[in-house]
C-alpha cells in the first residue's frame, strides 16, 4: 500500500467520500420529517401527511426524524456497501499496526535521515534494533526518494556524507553497513544531540 497518512487515505476511502455516512444514506432512502416556517401563512407547518405512512428513523445526534421510503433492495445494497467499508477499515488498521509501521509509523516524507542511538543496549537488543531498522528500510524507505543513516557516537558514523537517492543498490548497501556496526562504540553525553543536528543540516531533509 502507498505510504499515505490516514487523513489522505480517508479522503479516498472514507464514508463521506463514498456517500456512506449516516446523513448521506438517510437522504437516499427517505426524506426528513420537517416542521418548517411558511412565510405566507406566518406559522410553522408540520409534514403530518407522512404520519403512519412510513417507517421512521430518529437521529439521536440532532433529534431529526426521517421517513424511510426505500425498498428493501436499496437498503440491502447499503448494507453490502457498509460491510465492504468495514472490511477495508480493518485491513487499513491491520496494515498500520503491522511490521515496521507498528514501530515507526507511516513514513510520509520524501527524504529522511534515520539517527541510530543504541546507547548501552545488550547484544540481543542491539540485534533487535537492527532487525527493526532493516524492516523499515525494506518496507518503507524503498518507496521514498532519498535517505541516510547516522549513528550517534563520540565520532559520528555516517553511512553516506549526505542523503542518497533510493535504489535497490543503495538500500542493500545501507543494510550491509547497518549489520557491520560494532555493538559497543565510544559515546559522549552530547553525541545524540550532535547526531540530530548533523541529520538536520542536510538541506534535502525537512526537520
Amino acid at each position: 500500500q502507498p505510504l499515505v497518512s490516514s487523513s489522505k487515505w480517508l479522503q479516498l476511502h472514507g464514508l463521506k467520500r463514498n456517500k456512506l455516512s449516516l446523513s448521506q444514506i438517510l437522504s437516499q432512502i427517505g426524506f426528513q420529517h420537517r416542521k418548517d416556517y411558511v412565510p405566507t401563512l406566518g406559522k410553522l407547518v408540520a409534514s403530518r401527511y407522512a404520519d403512519g405512512l412510513f417507517p421512521q428513523y430518529n437521529r439521536a445526534q440532532d433529534g431529526s426524524v426521517y421517513n424511510l421510503t426505500a425498498k428493501k433492495e436499496l437498503i440491502l445494497h447499503f448494507v453490502d456497501c457498509l460491510m465492504g467499508a468495514i472490511e477495508l477499515y480493518k485491513q487499513r488498521m491491520e496494515w498500520l499496526t503491522s511490521e515496521s509501521r507498528h514501530i515507526f509509523g507511516v513514513i510520509q516524507e520524501r527524504c529522511i535521515v534515520i539517527v541510530l542511538d543504541f546507547g548501552t543496549v545488550a547484544p540481543t537488543e542491539f540485534d533487535l534494533c537492527r532487525d527493526a531498522l532493516s524492516m523499515v528500510l525494506v518496507e518503507q524507505v524503498t518507496q521514498i526518494a532519498k535517505f541516510n543513516l547516522i549513528r550517534a557516537a563520540q565520532h559520528l558514523m555516517k553511512w553516506q556524507q549526505k542523503s542518497t537517492p533510493v535504489s535497490e543498490h543503495t538500500v542493500k548497501s545501507a543494510l550491509t553497513w547497518l549489520w557491520k556496526l560494532d555493538h559497543m562504540t565510544a559515546a559522549s553525553h552530547t553525541s545524540s544531540a550532535e547526531a540530530l543536528l548533523e541529520a538536520m543540516s542536510d538541506e534535502a531533509v525537512s526537520s
